[in-house]
C-alpha cells in the first residue's frame, strides 16, 4: 500500500481501534479517491464522524457497500455534492452561547474602536447566523462601518444560504432570547422583516460581510485578522488536521489578535500554546502575544 494510505490508516486507527479493517480500507479509498479526482480533502477528518456521514449517505442512496458508494461518487458529481453536504457540519444559531457574545461585546470589540479598519474572520461560518450576530453587535457599538467580516465555509451551497440572510421565523424566539442574554438592548425585530414564515435580515447588516469559499483542510491564509472565530469545527478533525488549522489561524492573526474557539476546543496541545495568552478559559478565547 502506498505511503499516503499508510498514514491515513494510522490516523483512523488512532481515532477508533475497534472498527472493521475492511470498512476502514473502503473509507480510506473513498476519501483518497475524492481528493485525487475532485480535490476535496477529508482524509484527516475524525474517523468516527466521517464514518457516520458515509453510512448515512449509503442508506439514502441504497447502496450496500462503501466501495459501491465510491464508484457512484467518482462518476456522479451531483452525488459528490450531496456527500460534501453530509460532511459539512451545520449546527449553529444566532448568538450561540450568549455568554461568549456578551464577553466579546463588553471586553473585546470595544478595544477595536481606535482601529482604522477591523478585520474579523468567521471560519466555518455555516449558514451565517453567528456572522449576522457579529454584524449586529458591531452596529450597536458603532463599529460596523469600519469592519470587514470574512465569512468562509467549504460548503458552497450553505454559503449561498448564508448570503441571503434568511432564516425560519420559528427560530426567532430562541434567537431573540440569545440576543438579549448576549447584552442586546433593542427590539430584535428591528433587524429583520417577515414574509410568511421566513425572516430576512436587513441589507445594511451584510454591507461589510464578505462570503467566500475556503477549505481549512487545504487552503492557506488570505489576510491578517484582528479576530478569528472558529467554533466547534476542530472537534471534527483528527489531531494532524487540528494542528494544521491552528497554524493557519496563528499565521492569520495580527499580534494582539484574538482567537475564539468552541467550548470543547483548546490550543494547549499545540506547539503554539506559548504564543498566546488565555483571555477567557470558559469561553475559550485566546490572544496572540508573539
Amino acid at each position: 500500500m502506498v505511503k499516503i494510505e499508510e498514514q491515513l490508516f494510522e490516523n483512523f486507527y488512532a481515532d477508533d481501534d475497534e472498527s472493521n479493517e475492511l470498512e476502514k480500507t473502503e473509507i480510506v479509498l473513498l476519501l483518497e479517491g475524492i481528493y485525487r479526482y475532485y480535490g476535496f480533502d477529508f482524509r484527516d477528518y475524525a474517523y468516527s464522524s466521517i464514518k457516520r456521514r458515509i453510512l448515512h449517505r449509503m442508506s439514502v442512496e441504497k447502496v450496500a457497500t462503501i466501495s459501491a458508494l465510491q464508484e457512484k461518487v467518482l462518476r456522479d458529481e451531483h452525488l459528490l455534492g450531496k456527500l460534501l453536504s453530509d460532511f459539512s457540519i451545520n449546527v449553529t444559531e444566532m448568538f450561540r452561547d450568549p455568554t461568549l457574545f456578551k464577553f466579546l461585546r463588553t471586553n473585546i470589540l470595544p478595544t477595536f474602536k481606535n482601529y482604522p479598519l477591523i478585520r474579523i474572520w468567521h471560519a466555518g461560518c455555516s449558514s451565517g447566523e453567528e456572522v449576522y450576530s457579529m454584524a449586529i453587535m458591531l452596529h450597536e457599538l458603532g463599529l460596523n462601518h469600519k469592519a470587514k467580516i470574512y465569512a468562509t465555509d467549504m460548503n458552497e451551497n450553505i454559503l449561498e444560504k448564508a448570503q441571503k440572510g434568511q432564516f425560519p421565523i420559528n427560530r426567532m424566539q430562541v434567537y431573540t432570547r440569545n440576543y438579549h442574554q448576549a447584552g442586546g438592548t433593542k427590539e430584535f425585530s428591528e433587524y429583520y422583516r417577515v414574509n410568511n414564515d421566513i425572516v430576512t435580515f436587513y441589507p445594511f447588516l451584510k454591507e461589510n460581510i464578505i462570503f467566500a469559499h475556503h477549505n481549512l483542510a487545504t487552503d492557506h491564509s488570505f489576510n491578517e485578522f484582528h479576530m478569528i472565530l472558529c467554533r466547534n469545527v476542530l472537534i471534527y478533525f483528527n489531531q494532524k488536521l487540528q494542528n494544521r488549522v491552528q497554524k493557519l489561524f496563528y499565521d492569520s492573526l495580527s499580534i494582539g489578535g484574538y482567537l475564539a474557539l468552541g467550548n470543547k476546543e483548546v490550543i494547549t496541545y499545540t506547539n503554539l500554546w506559548d504564543k498566546y495568552a488565555e483571555v477567557n478559559s470558559t469561553e475559550k478565547i485566546y490572544k496572540k502575544t508573539k
